[in-house]
């Protein structure tokens, strides 16, 4: 499936709408792993490569990944007008949750069953964040460093921010010049 091309594409503004306010409900709170099912294996709005390259600019752009994600993607098929639907689409409907979860976690936050729920809710977020990161290795053979060094930069970076506590930025600033090199260097 890695290799095919994205046959595809969204067919109209409602239609990137309701596709980003269905993605931003299925994975409420991390949408990573639904997103990539989403778009690339189910809508086939893009391949996985496609995925890969735009999730990676979407992580260093300001804001939220997949916010950023779909502003591309609808900028990519309608202009303005569509990155601003994929905005609202991802946006509008996930707000109103947000605020009536937050009116009803002030009246049961201090009930010991909502904070085991909460953390239940976080380790499964992890485990959806691993899988789908395996899931994408197999796009990795495509890259322009290869899989293995790609996958030696994935484990600096987690080594950087979770051992060894550095700032986000420094790691992905240091990282980020050493690959952009090292590819400039595989592609000329």
């Amino acid at each position: 499936m890695s290799t095919e091309l994205a046959s595809q594409r969204p067919t109209s503004l409602a239609d990137l709408y309701i596709s980003f306010t269905l993605l931003a409900l299925q994975g409420f709170g991390g949408v990573l792993a639904v997103v990539q099912r989403e778009l690339v294996e189910k809508k086939r709005w893009m391949t996985m490569e496609e995925f890969v390259e735009d999730w990676a600019v979407a992580q260093i752009l300001p804001g939220p990944n997949v916010v950023n994600l779909s502003l591309m993607i609808g900028h990519r098929h309608f202009g303005f007008a569509g990155a601003m639907a994929a905005l609202a689409g991802m946006l509008s409907v996930p707000l109103l949750i947000v605020v009536l979860l937050a009116v009803v976690y002030a009246q049961f936050s201090q009930y010991p069953q909502v904070v085991g729920a909460l953390r239940g809710m976080s380790a499964v977020t992890a485990g959806l964040i691993i899988a789908t990161a395996l899931k994408l290795v197999p796009a990795l053979k495509n890259n322009p460093v290869g899989r293995l060094t790609a996958l030696i930069f994935s484990a600096l970076c987690f080594a950087g921010i979770a051992l060894l506590r550095l700032p986000l930025a420094y790691v992905l600033f240091t990282l980020g010049t050493i690959t952009c090199t090292l590819v400039y260097r595989r592609l000329k």
